[in-house]
């Protein structure tokens, strides 16, 4: 039976990975001009393409991992360092500035083509299902069992269901927060990716039988 504090884990990883409350001002700047119910049916098709996205990764990640001969413990360190690469750009404000790049170019995708819609791209890929989602989830099961692949995926939906309240209630909340209150949003959620990132590289440093167990490592 997977463990509570494993649920935990994964939680806290994917939520400060896809950053619910950092997508609601871009989520904004993407629909501009929009109705309510336009926003409303745009966020759901970017969170639908997301589950699929999600579940399409979590079942073959492992397979593929095998596939090309890349252990467990070698694939833990290499995320946990990518892992904290992104928690680095958010502590240093370059994820946001990315992002807003890729909302940028969302919105003259809208002005050369008025069909465009920017639920798929950029919406669930990348800024929703990005590199750092995708590693997290084949971290995450890369040694669960069919209990565990459902659970952590009910985890994910979880994540992005918080998304989906953060998108009806993107208007509001970037006015409250501000740009000062979104940074530091940002920058807390980037010291705790920090911890994370280093704890799966312990964990993979101790799965490969490299030195002595160290606190708090499975």
């Amino acid at each position: 039976m997977i463990e509570l504090a494993t649920l935990v884990t994964a939680f806290t990883t994917l939520f400060v990975i896809v950053d619910p409350i950092g997508l609601a001002p871009l989520f904004v700047a993407m629909t501009a001009g929009m109705s309510d119910s336009q926003r409303r049916k745009i966020a759901a098709r970017a969170l639908l393409t997301s589950a699929g996205l999600m579940l399409l990764f979590l079942l073959l990640g492992d397979a593929v991992l095998r596939f090309i001969g890349i252990s467990v413990p070698a694939f833990r360190i290499a995320g946990g360092v990518l892992l904290f690469l992104t928690a680095l750009d958010m502590l240093f404000e370059r994820r946001q500035a990315r992002r807003r790049d890729n909302a940028e170019e969302a919105s003259d995708a809208v002005e050369a083509e008025p069909d465009h819609d920017p639920s798929i791209f950029p919406l669930a890929l990348p800024l929703i299902v990005g590199p750092g989602a995708i590693t997290t989830l084949i971290l995450l099961t890369a040694e669960a069992d069919a209990v565990g692949y459902a659970a952590i995926y009910g985890v994910a939906l979880v994540v992005l269901a918080t998304v989906w309240i953060a998108s009806l209630l993107a208007n509001p909340l970037a006015r409250v927060l501000g740009s000062v209150g979104l940074n530091v949003v940002t920058r807390v959620l980037g010291m705790l990716l920090a911890a994370l990132a280093v704890q799966f590289i312990i964990d993979g440093l101790h799965g490969s039988g490299f030195g002595l167990p160290f606190p708090g490592a499975e």
